[in-house]
């Protein structure tokens, strides 16, 4: 049943993002002929949040894998010296 319900999500779930995206490009088009442009700015605004997300994400933990492996090399190397 976990299959069947994963192999019927993955083949709907582009239909559905198809059918948002044309309900979106035609509600901004619509509103931006109108002289509107306050939904068209939101809506850039939330494209460049979506953006730009997982870019953060990867580079947080870049930088955390960075100190951790830092640190620890540190740790290590005073430690072979100590003595």
């Amino acid at each position: 049943m976990k299959k069947f319900l994963i192999l019927t999500s993955t083949f709907l779930l582009p239909l559905i993002n198809w059918a948002q995206c044309a309900m979106c490009r035609t509600q901004i088009k619509n509103n931006v002929s109108a002289g509107e442009t306050s939904t068209a700015e939101g809506l850039n605004n939330g494209i460049m949040f979506l953006f730009f997300t997982p870019y953060v994400v990867v580079f947080v933990i870049i930088y955390l894998w960075y100190r951790n492996s830092k640190a620890t090399k540190s740790v290590s190397f005073n430690e072979r010296f100590k003595g």
